[in-house]
């Protein structure tokens, strides 16, 4: 185990936090958010294994530091950085605009999403009995009709969704 942590412990820590490193400069930027979001997650979580293995083999140096105390300098400064960040944390933006719709959309009637769909209330209410869905009035929201279904809301709010049109080739 030793041996496994002196050749391979900092170099797979260094090497996952520049992934890590990356892909949260591309979330910062927006850039690819959805491509990134997820790989930063699970890569931020695995990084926390060589991580916690760095911290064994180093934990004499890491003493001395503490000793010195020459650590407590660096980590007043994380966290005077990192607590305005966690108090402030969705003030002003209440998350992803797409999740808040999607949310949104489950509470209101066929009658409201109608117009939105482009469908009238009716079709919209036979084709989610068509589809075996228990709806029974044009007044029912998806959550409604989820609830009386055993069926997530999002499932009925995509059963309402126009079939995506084939693309035309030429």
């Amino acid at each position: 185990m030793k041996h496994f942590m002196h050749r391979y412990c900092t170099p797979l820590t260094a090497g996952l936090f520049a992934v890590s490193a990356v892909s949260g400069v591309a979330l910062f930027f927006h850039w690819s958010s959805a491509t990134f979001h997820r790989m930063h997650e699970w890569l931020s979580m695995l990084l926390l294994a060589p991580f916690a293995l760095h911290m064994v083999k180093n934990w004499k140096p890491l003493l001395a530091y503490a000793k010195r105390r020459t650590l407590m300098i660096p980590l007043a400064l994380s966290l005077v950085v990192a607590v305005p960040f966690a108090f402030t944390a969705g003030k002003g933006r209440a998350g992803n605009p797409a999740f808040q719709t999607l949310a949104l959309m489950t509470r209101a009637t066929l009658e409201d999403l109608a117009p939105i769909l482009k469908v009238p209330p009716q079709d919209l209410l036979k084709q989610l009995q068509t589809r075996g869905y228990k709806a029974s009035s044009t007044r029912d929201t998806p959550s409604d009709i989820a609830t009386a279904s055993a069926v997530p809301a999002n499932e009925v709010l995509f059963a309402l969704m126009p079939a995506a049109k084939p693309a035309r080739r030429d």
